[in-house]
């Protein structure tokens, strides 16, 4: 569980020092000490310790370590964060996600896989294939039992 100043720091960006502008191109590995902006084109590997934001004209290809993103533009990649990803209502994301929390906005497209996270850590329901413990109430309605007295009831 995130302590009240993990969820306080979720959405907070440190200083934003390095920007990929729009039509600038990158391929390769960029390593980034705290924040990184990109309204550009970027192929390859990135990696950031504090936050990633992509513009609505900003696309991305590869793979993408941080702890938070914020994603405005199209991404196909597989991110790893481990705070918070943010899908704006323009963004596009085709890859696999694994991260603390997630945000879609309405309008977002999201085709792919998505993994929640603890602390960079899969959570013991995913990783042996658990299901989640469903509230009777949820039971009722999968089992097509909803509305339906039951004879105790009655």
């Amino acid at each position: 569980m995130l302590g009240k100043k993990d969820e306080q720091d979720i959405g907070k960006s440190g200083n934003l020092n390095t920007i990929v502008g729009k039509g600038s191109s990158f391929e390769g590995t960029l390593k980034v000490e705290q924040s990184l902006r990109v309204d550009g084109r970027v192929k390859g590997h990135i990696s950031t310790t504090d936050s990633l934001v992509i513009g609505k004209e900003g696309e991305i290809e590869g793979e993408i370590n941080t702890r938070n993103a914020v994603i405005g533009g199209r991404v196909r990649a597989k991110i790893n964060a481990s705070g918070k990803v943010v899908l704006e209502s323009k963004a596009i994301f085709i890859g696999e996600m694994k991260t603390a929390r997630l945000v879609i906005d309405d309008g977002a497209v999201f085709e792919g896989r998505c993994s929640m996270q603890k602390d960079n850590k899969v959570s013991y329901e995913a990783k042996n294939n658990v299901p989640n413990k469903l509230n009777k109430r949820d039971d009722q309605n999968r089992s097509g039992n909803v509305g339906q007295k039951s004879e105790k009831a009655a």
